[in-house]
């Protein structure tokens, strides 16, 4: 097993020290931050400033999401190559509102121009409503089917040499990317069948949500097993929220702040939302709070209260920073390497894993030393 990698997570429909909503990325009504305010804007120069923080503090790469609320994940992640060293940058993007190539071509460009500090974190679409934004009306099903489709295109095409394809959905004749670059690893998320399928067949990283850890446990034995039937095996990550600071009663407290500033009109419409969803993954994350604001703990130290108001990542590791080292420490001996993970403010938060969790598990030597981007101390009296 390979050591703990910790990712951050860029907020580009904008950041706040209380609405929960903002990276809600489901249904028809989100939200994004257009102006400054008690809420903060998703500009290049404060997206930035995160993206900076986070390298400094450690962090391996970064998330950049997609949604229609978001600025554009390729070219916010393009400015931000030029603003940072060693970051890498996971950027989601939607199969199906591109060409295999173009995408291949926009990939090897990134690769290029940012030092090989590209990842790809492919999302299929779990909600119709957004899709059908975007011009696409397949079902989830079809959908599914059509990114396995559009990664073999594209995984041919990494060998440089002409690809030939006529699938159910794509086709291309003569497709060739010239000269490619390192491989850029594909993360890919879902919890149904087709979901861990296309992950099995084509994706380096499996992704999960928060989920209590024996749920946890069962959708990882579920991917193993269908990567080992096609000969592979895969990595595996999750995606979390955090609230951590110097002692428990501190974080449950921040907890009790956030849950105190959602009102219940807005949980009742965001519940209504996400019940639409066609997402199994939604569905699960949504079972784990039904609706409720009481008994949120639904296992130790993992709220479900973010997800009251957010549609897709809704559990929070809320604790001490020894607490919360416990908890990543218990989904990595389920064999989970990289946490990619999130807080509100992203900025103060980012500070607050980077200082107080991070440390704890460098002491007890789960840190990933082959991607740890922080300089080795000086000696004592040097």
């Amino acid at each position: 097993m390979s050591g703990v990698v910790l990712h951050w997570f860029l907020p580009t429909n904008g950041d706040s020290r209380s609405d929960l909503s903002l990276g809600n990325a489901v249904g028809a009504a989100g939200s994004r931050v257009t102006q400054a305010g008690a809420h903060r804007a998703p500009d290049i120069a404060y997206i930035g400033q995160i993206a900076r923080s986070a390298e400094q503090l450690g962090f391996r790469a970064a998330l950049t999401p997609t949604s229609s609320w978001c600025e554009d994940a390729w070219i916010i992640t393009a400015g931000l190559t030029q603003v940072t060293e060693r970051f890498q940058f996971l950027v989601a993007f939607r199969p199906g509102l591109q060409s295999p190539l173009l995408a291949a071509q926009m990939a090897a460009t990134c690769q290029r121009i940012s030092g090989g500090r590209l990842l790809l974190n492919v999302v299929t679409g779990g909600d119709d409503v957004e899709q059908r934004r975007f011009g696409d009306f397949l079902d989830k099903r079809a959908r599914y089917r059509r990114a396995a489709e559009f990664l073999h295109v594209v995984r041919e095409l990494w060998s440089g040499d002409p690809v030939d394809f006529h699938g159910e959905y794509l086709q291309v004749e003569g497709a060739q990317l010239v000269a490619p670059p390192q491989w850029p690893d594909i993360y890919l998320g879902g919890s149904s069948p087709e979901g861990i399928d296309v992950a099995a067949r084509y994706a380096d990283v499996y992704l999960t949500w928060g989920e209590p850890p024996a749920q946890v446990a069962e959708k990882l034995a579920a991917a193993r097993d269908a990567a080992a039937r096609v000969g592979r095996e895969l990595r595996f990550g999750i995606r979390l929220h955090i609230i951590t600071r110097d002692s428990a009663e501190e974080a449950w407290a921040e907890a009790d702040r956030l849950l105190a500033g959602l009102g219940d009109d807005q949980i009742k419409k965001s519940q209504a939302i996400q019940r639409a969803s066609q997402s199994e993954g939604q569905r699960r994350m949504t079972a784990l709070h039904g609706g409720r604001t009481e008994e949120l703990e639904v296992s130790p130290n993992l709220w479900a209260g973010i997800g009251l108001v957010r549609g897709g990542a809704g559990t929070a590791l809320v604790g001490s920073h020894e607490e919360v080292a416990d908890r990543i420490e218990e989904y990595h001996e389920l064999g989970i390497d990289e946490f990619v993970l999130s807080g509100y403010p992203h900025l103060e938060e980012a500070y607050r894993v980077g200082e107080g969790v991070r440390p704890v598990l460098a002491q007890r030597g789960l840190l990933d030393r082959a991607v740890d981007l922080r300089p080795e101390p000086l000696p004592a009296g040097r």
